[in-house]
């Protein structure tokens, strides 16, 4: 008899989500986990301690740019680097703390210690093989390095996301290679904090993927802010040197070569999937060339009995996809039907102002020759909005021509991350632009700027 029905390798956002979803639904299980706490990396040295300093910093922006202006006078705060470093580790306690606490009420063993998997249905942690008749891989993903280049990370100057949370001392100058969300939110911090960012990008634009308009407003606010950005810039070299390091790039549009200075650099050019250990390929799973888990539409690998989800497998890697796929994967092993809406899944980048989007954008609509009609409101128009200073940006959705049914949307403005859900439930539910646009909203408030959208996309807007 097995010890367990589940085991889960991993307790990031999809693999502590996956273990308690088992448990609920009448699952012995047991989660396998090498960090001195759970949560993963999102929890630990990602999404949360990012967002603290994100939300300390922007306290500080206000305080020097926007208080006295609302009469709030007095000498602009200093910055304790350590306290703030501290307050962010206070911040990723409570959280894993809590995780900890879900595990405990959920009767879940956390089988503490690295994961593999020496055959089908056993997972050996340390000296213990523990047997299971369904494993669950959610083992994330790692910082990939910059594709092509010399590079050596060593975490204190030449840093990955996880270094630069932990800075010694905020740097003169900072180089950050890669602009995409983790990029621009830990540049958004320490431009904050009075360092001078440059972003360097491949690209032509910034935020790859996105929608043009947010790129482009985007960019433009962040230009504001203070951050520096070369594009279409390929990086050949990082070089470590006593205390600073030299980033070499060639412009792609004349290959002209050019080097920058930086008392730190942060390489932010993605992550890949992580599963070194396990002993997939030895079992005859089944890998991408990109290194990703090949599932099918249940989750299931090519290896009866093992399953996978999150960062190592294919998809965004986001922590709230891997969250679906933890629920899903473990109705599926309950008996039930597990159900993931891939193409309703959204993105968020919590600079000031937050972006974020859903479904798709105007680029891949017409790509696809789809027919369809865009509604657009400025959060100028916002009353709310400009009473906090944030009457930058626009709230997009764009309908198909023909049955208003909405097909994506795209904000840049105040709690964009919050805002987009309302799109999203929306959509979930097939409805049009006119359904969003009849739906009373409350005044005032950020949201109005979605209905007003949403009124874009037929008659017009009112205020706009």
């Amino acid at each position: 008899m097995a010890d367990y029905d589940v085991i889960v390798i991993g307790a990031g956002p999809g693999g502590y989500v996956a273990a308690i979803r088992c448990a609920q639904l009448g699952l012995k299980t047991a989660c396998v986990e090498g960090r001195e706490t759970l949560g993963g990396t999102c929890l630990n040295v990602g999404c949360i301690p990012s967002k603290a300093l994100l939300h300390a910093t922007h306290s500080l922006h206000e305080a020097e740019h926007n208080f006295a202006d609302m009469g709030l006078k007095g000498k602009s705060p200093s910055v304790d680097w350590d306290q703030m470093k501290a307050y962010k580790q206070n911040v990723v306690d409570q959280n894993t703390g809590g995780i900890e606490f879900l595990f405990k009420k959920n009767k879940i063993d956390w089988l503490k210690g690295w994961g593999s998997i020496p055959e089908a249905g056993k997972v050996k942690v340390g000296d213990d093989v523990h047997t299971a008749k369904n494993i669950i891989v959610a083992s994330g993903s790692e910082a990939s390095s910059i594709p092509g280049a010399e590079v050596t990370i060593d975490e204190k100057i030449v840093v990955t996301s996880t270094g630069a949370l932990e800075l010694g001392k905020i740097p003169r100058k900072l180089v950050v290679v890669g602009a995409g969300v983790i990029g621009l939110e830990m540049g958004s911090v320490y431009a904050r904090l009075g360092a001078e960012v440059t972003v360097v990008e491949f690209l032509d634009h910034i935020t790859p993927g996105m929608d043009a308009d947010l790129q482009k407003q985007l960019q433009r606010t962040l230009k504001k802010q203070g951050l520096n950005f070369v594009l279409g810039a390929a990086v050949s070299k990082v070089e470590t040197l006593k205390t600073k390091a030299k980033v070499s790039y060639t412009l792609r549009k004349d290959n002209s070569e050019h080097t920058i200075d930086a008392d730190t650099v942060l390489v932010a050019t993605g992550r890949q999937p992580f599963t070194d250990g396990l002993g997939l390929e030895a079992l005859g799973v089944t890998l991408s060339k990109r290194g990703q888990i090949e599932t099918d539409g249940h989750w299931a690998t090519s290896v009866k009995g093992i399953y996978a989800i999150g960062d190592a497998i294919d998809g965004p890697m986001l922590a709230h996809k891997a969250e679906d796929e933890g629920m899903a994967v473990a109705e599926v092993i309950a008996g039930k039907a597990g159900h993931v809406n891939y193409n309703i899944i959204p993105g968020v980048i919590y600079t000031t102002p937050e972006v974020a989007s859903v479904g798709k954008t105007e680029q891949q609509l017409k790509e696809e020759g789809h027919a369809y009609k865009v509604g657009k409101f400025p959060f100028m128009g916002n009353a709310r909005a400009k009473a906090v200073h944030q009457g930058d940006g626009f709230v997009k959705i764009l309908a198909d021509k023909n049955t208003d049914r909405i097909l994506g949307a795209h904000i840049i403005g105040p709690a964009a991350g919050d805002l987009i859900h309302e799109v999203c439930v929306a959509m979930e539910f097939g409805a049009s632009a006119q359904d969003l646009a009849m739906t009373c909203h409350a005044h005032p408030t950020y949201s109005e700027a979605v209905r007003e959208a949403a009124l874009a996309c037929g008659d017009g807007a009112i205020h706009a």
